[in-house]
């Protein structure tokens, strides 16, 4: 790979199995320079948070984010002026003929991903999204960052694309019960809601603090963005202390970081006969299939096979995973037989250091490290049965999106791998 400038914007020329091709150099999430990420076949996975590229046409094969980069000819003398740095794949509208409705419960990536999806591959029937939140599908994580911002600023899609693939957008409106027998589902206001598919994306909710005090004025729980402007609005002028809970400690710092856990929003199905597990995660195959014909479920509320662990049944709470999530039941729906074999790809920004993690670690038995902890630069291996079963890295790109797409591929990769001096063979 390498970056070329045309113009103003940063070019990824690549040559691959002797044939060049050229691609938009940024990630179409959030702009990361795509020279740095690793490269493996076809396919360049994006250093900072895992999105996967095809080299050959610019389109997204994994996520987060939604677009794809742009594609151009490749000529010995390439002069014309670039302006574009992501590409919107070609979508169909609805056609008012149609007579079939899929139903998207939840404002997440997950129900986003799955519409797209569904116009991407030629779906003219109706599509409707509900949401209990006050705006469209917007950028959650930015919640945590940046509490004082603008809805507008933080939409994954504006206004007026809805309106222009034919997607239906409800707003502040939730889903009560689901009724699989007549396809329907009743809203809080008791109107009711014909489908022929279904998606359940309702995602998680924060659990709640029972210790005491914490009925407090100023304990706060940050879920929406109604939350996120509540939060700012009554810090302001206000001494800000934060406190940390574990193991019955309480700390007191500048800064914290406070994991009370999650609970899958799937009270709607009760009664519907939807199978969920003991933590009321809903229960799919690899394809998002739920037991009840027509019903399907992805992103956060979801118990699923994952690949690279064998298809140990997880719940997997992450942006990036409701995506992959989306996609894959958007394709099912339409009979396109796909299974989810995305690699978990979390990510996360502590005092300006950047961490990386791919894999799924449960279990756990031994953690090999390469680098310097004391110099807050390095990579671990985490290994259970001689495996590498994840692997996690401050300041060490692209060591982790290299491991993904190493799993992706299906690679096994060995401890003696890990242990090895030479570490060539991870593109660093």
């Amino acid at each position: 790979m390498k970056e070329v400038t045309v113009g103003d914007q940063k070019v990824l020329l690549v040559r691959s199995e002797g044939q060049y091709s050229a691609v938009g150099g940024r990630c179409s999430h959030y702009g990361a320079p795509l020279i740095k990420g690793t490269l493996v076949g076809d396919r360049v996975r994006c250093p900072f948070h895992g999105a996967c590229f095809n080299v050959r046409n610019g389109d997204i094969e994994d996520y987060p984010g939604l677009d794809s980069l742009p594609c151009y000819k490749v000529k010995w003398h390439l002069s014309q002026s670039l302006t574009v740095t992501k590409r919107v794949k070609e979508m169909c509208s609805v056609v008012p003929d149609v007579k079939h409705t899929i139903l998207l419960i939840g404002g997440g990536p997950a129900s986003l991903v799955c519409a797209e999806t569904l116009r991407q591959n030629c779906y003219q029937g109706r599509i409707i999204i509900i949401t209990k939140d006050s705006v469209p599908p917007f950028d959650k994580p930015k919640l945590s960052k940046a509490l004082n911002v603008e809805s507008s600023s933080i939409l994954l899609r504006p206004d007026d694309f809805y309106q222009r693939y034919g997607m239906e957008m409800w707003t502040k409106k939730e889903v009560v019960s689901v009724n699989p027998a007549k396809k329907e589902v009743k809203m809080s206001d008791g109107t009711l809601q014909r489908y022929d598919q279904l998606l359940i994306a309702t995602g998680c909710r924060a659990r709640p603090l029972t210790c005491p005090g914490s009925d407090l004025e100023g304990v706060k729980l940050l879920q929406s963005y109604e939350d996120a402007k509540d939060i700012h609005s009554s810090s302001l002028g206000q001494k800000v202390k934060q406190v940390v809970l574990k193991s019955g400690v309480v700390l007191e710092a500048d800064v914290v970081i406070a994991g009370i856990g999650v609970i899958p929003n799937s009270d709607l199905l009760a009664g519907s006969e939807v199978e969920v597990d003991s933590r009321k995660a809903v229960i799919v195959d690899k394809f998002m299939r739920t037991n009840v014909p027509d019903i399907f479920a992805a992103g956060d509320v979801t118990s699923f096979p994952l690949t690279i662990r064998g298809d140990q049944r997880v719940s997997i709470g992450h942006w990036q995973m409701s995506h992959a999530h989306g996609r894959v039941a958007a394709l099912n729906m339409l009979k396109k037989s796909t299974k989810i074999e995305s690699v978990p790809f979390f990510w996360t920004v502590l005092l300006g250091k950047s961490i990386r993690y791919a894999g799924y670690g449960e279990g756990y038995t031994e953690i090999i490290f390469k680098g310097k902890m004391e110099e807050r630069k390095f990579l671990a291996f985490y290994i259970k049965d001689d495996v590498v079963v994840a692997a996690a890295s401050l300041m060490f790109d692209p060591a982790v999106a290299c491991i993904a797409e190493l799993m992706a591929r299906g690679q096994i990769l060995t401890k003696a791998q890990a242990q090895a001096e030479d570490l060539s063979w991870l593109q660093i």
